[in-house]
């Protein structure tokens, strides 16, 4: 585990969990926002699920090109959220 991911709060680990399910959040802005990468999310959430849980979140992810921001449609709206940040291409 790395440093950041050990200085999380309970209420960081929520929000995460919570920004990783939806589908308009792009690791990018967990990235810019947490300073966690993919495997680094992908870590925490195998630790912080349920066994069957993570694995229906990582299909769920492998199909969503919109976790992506290389891969999204443009007309994905990236302000959806005002606790989210902007991010600029």
């Amino acid at each position: 585990m790395s440093k950041k991911e050990t200085l999380l709060t309970e209420e960081d680990i929520s929000r995460l969990i919570e920004m990783a399910w939806e589908d308009k959040t792009p690791f990018e802005a967990i990235l810019k926002t947490y300073q966690l990468d993919e495997p680094s999310l992908m870590r925490l959430m195998q630790k912080h699920l349920k066994p069957s849980s993570y694995r229906l979140w990582r299909k769920r992810v492998k199909e969503r090109s919109s976790k992506h921001l290389k891969l999204r449609s443009p007309d994905i709206k990236r302000d959806h959220c005002v606790t989210q940040y902007k991010i600029s291409r």
